[in-house]
């Protein structure tokens, strides 16, 4: 499953959290310790009223990270539980620009006041400045196909997870709005909001397991294969990328659209995505059919029949 947002600040027009593409809406709370957007209350409250999933963040101004966390969440303590908590860490206006243990000390204030992990907010070429908070955090990585991108189609590109091993969500376009994609279902954005255990630990359904014994082979890669027959049948509406090989890198062979079905013979967990294999007359080709994390499925792109 999937979702979309847009994210707005003071100078949003309402007209971005109503576009019916958007199930969510996340929200500039603060930045630094000296500023709160003014319209942040009116936006959140709209974002409510519409039935939209609903988020905060704050922008890093790269003074103490402690006190900006606490600036933060001083400011939107009542929503706590309610939204995802997002630290947006980029370098505009930001003097900590570069620092590899800022957003660290930030996150581990808002889980001591909260009980919650931040989503931490990133460009792609950045990821190594956050590396150190991969275990808690979950990414939300910046890379656009091009600033005039302005449609809610995501653009065919790969995106780069760093340490975080699997991204929860990308913003693709900061055109005319901020779109992101989501690999996430309702459940799964509201368990991110709430204090306790990790969303990325406790969201992920059981596997898919082996028919039978387990039988196993391993490819040119090292990574492990189950043999298993079944169907896999695409449902998520931007259709699912078939490659030359399971890595996000291979070459691409098509698109296959919302409805196609693949019959597959092997499966496997490998760079923070479920693969199965599809055997063609000319070799295999190689579907994700959702993310892992740490040898879990978290999300499905599709439906499994034998």
């Amino acid at each position: 499953m999937v979702m979309y947002t847009v994210d707005v600040y003071s100078g949003s027009d309402d007209s971005i959290i109503r576009d019916p593409h958007a199930q969510g809406v996340i929200v500039k709370a603060t930045q630094g310790t000296g500023y709160v957007n003014p319209k942040c209350n009116h936006q959140w409250d709209l974002a409510g009223q519409l039935g939209k999933k609903r988020g905060l963040y704050h922008y890093a101004g790269g003074g103490n990270p402690v006190s900006e966390a606490q600036y933060f969440i001083n400011n939107i303590k009542n929503y706590v539980g309610q939204g995802m908590l997002i630290i947006d860490w980029e370098g505009y206006q930001n003097s900590a620009w570069g620092n590899t243990n800022w957003v660290r000390q930030f996150v581990d204030e808002v889980h001591r006041l909260t009980g919650v992990w931040p989503v931490i907010y990133v460009q792609e070429s950045a990821l190594g400045q956050v590396a150190n908070c991969a275990k808690d955090c979950a990414v939300w990585v910046a890379k656009y196909a091009s600033m005039n991108w302005n449609s809610w189609t995501v653009p065919n590109m790969n995106v780069s997870s760093g340490a975080f091993g699997s991204i929860a969500g990308w913003q693709y376009t900061g055109g005319d709005m901020d779109r992101s994609i989501w690999y996430l279902d309702t459940n799964a954005w509201d368990k991110f909001a709430k204090p306790g255990t990790k969303p990325q630990i406790e969201i992920p359904k059981p596997v898919v397991k082996p028919q039978g014994t387990p039988k196993s082979f391993y490819d040119d890669l090292g990574v492990c294969w189950y043999f298993e027959k079944g169907k896999f049948t695409v449902t998520v509406d931007e259709g699912i990328v078939l490659r030359w090989g399971a890595t996000t890198n291979s070459t691409k062979i098509a698109v296959l659209p919302k409805g196609s079905v693949v019959e597959y013979d092997a499966v496997t967990h490998s760079g923070g995505y479920v693969w199965i294999r599809q055997p063609r007359s000319n070799g295999y080709g190689y579907l994700p059919t959702g993310r892992s994390f740490n040898g879990l499925r978290i999300d499905y792109w599709g439906k499994f029949t034998e």
